[in-house]
């Protein structure tokens, strides 16, 4: 399977039209796997308002929405999943909570350990990362493509790579065999526009 684009908001819409216009715009010129509501620091109903202006422009080009940290909130919005950090709800709970049709992914920062238990909990994908130096977040854990390859080797459950990736430095981890890799400020931030970057990052995927 090739490496697959999996996208993240900013963790602030501030401009949300305008972001809208560029998610369709990059949802045009190539195929996005997934779109995850990301924001912090704004109030649950900022998050609501993002989703239901963002979700049905993904949606139209093929992509699956996923929230962020909060599996409640998921579910009340109808998104397609939810992404846990390892201070949200366990897994295993998630899963008992939003049934068995909704897609849930599982931090493991550069833990094989946590990456094993996630998908043993029902995970259906699972987070390496970070891989290279991110604006969008404290970089706490770095992981490193050795990880990649020996998740890929071992099980059948996809593994995303995060963290400070750009169409530039994206190649080893495509190499490293990462079924998705996530991009943030990567695409929105590029020194040029979103649509350029996102059609360079399906280059170095051998899109």
């Amino acid at each position: 399977m090739n490496t697959q684009i999996y996208l993240m908001t900013p963790p602030q819409t501030p401009d949300l039209e305008g972001f809208a216009a560029d998610l369709d715009a990059v949802c045009q010129a190539q195929e996005i796997a997934s779109l995850q509501i990301r924001l912090k620091d704004v109030d649950q109903a900022e998050i609501k308002r993002v989703f239901l202006r963002l979700a049905p422009i993904a949606r139209q080009h093929g992509a699956i929405v996923i929230i962020n940290d909060d599996p409640h909130l998921a579910l009340e919005l109808g998104a397609d999943g939810v992404h846990l950090g390892q201070s949200d709800m366990a897994v295993k709970a998630a899963r008992k909570l939003l049934g068995a049709n909704m897609v849930i992914g599982a931090t493991a920062h550069n833990s094989r350990h946590l990456a094993m238990c996630a998908a043993e909990d029902g995970a259906d994908y699972v987070a390496f990362g970070a891989f290279f130096a991110t604006a969008t977040k404290k970089t706490e854990f770095v992981a490193t493509t050795d990880l990649l390859q020996w998740w890929v080797e071992m099980m059948e459950i996809p593994c995303v790579a995060i963290g400070g990736i750009t169409p530039k430095n994206v190649r080893s981890l495509v190499e490293a065999g990462a079924d998705f890799v996530c991009l943030s400020s990567g695409i929105w931030n590029a020194t040029d526009k979103p649509v350029t970057a996102i059609n360079d990052l399906a280059k170095q995927l051998g899109v």
